[in-house]
């Protein structure tokens, strides 16, 4: 055995008569893990390919991590409460007790905290609920839901919103842009969902394969992803609001060249998220070659909407949505960022 400053201890390695390697363990470590014969041994491979090693008996099942929130006063702003539990929900915690200091929960307080549950965390259910406590507890594990099918459900829905957006527009239909309003919520429940994920991967890198993911190259690159993917149905829920604001019908002419503004705008989005699915550079590539034709659309739209005698806030609705829709165009751009990102060293 030799010793080196730098890297530890180094041994060589033996074959054995059956032919297989083996090395040994170092003396003072098995004796500091209180092992002895027979004792088995579990080894891991790290992303850099170092052999992690452990005793099978020191590896302890983790404890659900659990947290209380204190709730003062029935007069506790709502959305601080809410906003406490997200970044709990964020942290990793499995179980949040939210508890008052007074005898019961005001009934906005109890009722708006289920709701928000309901709508806005994947996988937690209220499990224990008494006048002054009520208990969250998250029970959906990394196999049931991944980070990339998470993600595809949140593209499925922001493109949803993005088509019935302009479904609304070109019949007037406020009562589908209100629909779009309330898909919101899918998205943002989706997306905190994958920040969840992806914040415990960057604590427990031996959770990086089970959530979905090749690398921990993906964590920052799907972090990135899913919020552009927020970002482009934020955009899309601006869409139906401005719809609503509007008190006028669009004309053909116009109502055409929007259209074609949405359908290349999500089609950007579209063909960033195949790319980041397949890994294809060019794919990414090509996604760039776009924007500049929603740009040239998006300047057309606008002189034709300045010739036309319409009320100011129908003017400034529609070029709202103008750029609304170039805006989901460019999230899509900075998913296929992303994607050049990730694959540029695998094609290097």
């Amino acid at each position: 055995m030799e010793n080196d400053e730098k890297s530890g201890e180094v041994r060589k390695i033996q074959v054995t008569g059956r032919g297989s390697y083996i090395i040994s363990l170092p003396k003072r470590w098995v004796k500091e893990k209180n092992l002895n014969r027979g004792e088995q041994i579990v080894f891991s491979t790290d992303e850099d390919g170092s052999l992690r090693i452990m005793a099978r008996t020191g590896i302890k099942k983790p404890k659900p991590l659990e947290t209380t929130i204190t709730v003062f006063s029935q007069k506790n702003d709502l959305e601080s409460i809410t906003r406490r539990i997200v970044s709990l929900y964020l942290i990793g915690f499995n179980v949040i007790r939210v508890r008052t200091t007074e005898a019961r929960f005001g009934s906005s307080q109890s009722d708006y905290i289920r709701e928000f549950v309901r709508k806005k965390l994947v996988g937690t259910e209220v499990v224990t609920e008494s006048p002054n406590e009520i208990v969250l507890q998250i029970l959906i594990s990394y196999p049931e839901l991944s980070v990339e099918n998470a993600l595809r459900r949140m593209v499925i829905i922001a493109l949803a919103m993005v088509r019935d957006a302009m479904t609304a527009l070109a019949q007037k239909d406020d009562a589908l842009a209100g629909e779009v309003l309330k898909m919101d919520d899918e998205v943002d429940r989706f997306g905190f969902y994958i920040v969840r994920q992806l914040k415990t991967a960057v604590q427990d890198r031996s959770v990086i394969h089970r959530i979905g993911l090749g690398s921990g190259r993906d964590i920052i690159g799907y972090r990135l992803v899913a919020k552009s993917v927020e970002r482009a149905a934020d955009h899309a829920a601006k869409i139906a609001e401005n719809v609503i604001a509007m008190k006028q019908s669009v004309s053909p002419k116009l109502l055409e060249k929007i259209n074609r503004i949405s359908e290349l705008a999500t089609k950007v989005l579209e063909d960033a998220m195949t790319a980041l699915y397949t890994r294809n550079y060019e794919a990414a590539e090509g996604v760039f070659k776009r924007m500049s034709r929603i740009e040239s659309l998006e300047r057309e739209a606008i002189v034709d909407i300045n010739r036309q005698r319409i009320d100011p806030v129908q003017m400034a609705s529609l070029r709202l949505i103008l750029e609304s829709l170039r805006r989901v165009g460019e999230y899509g751009s900075d998913i296929a960022e992303v994607v050049l990102n990730l694959t540029a060293v695998e094609i290097a």
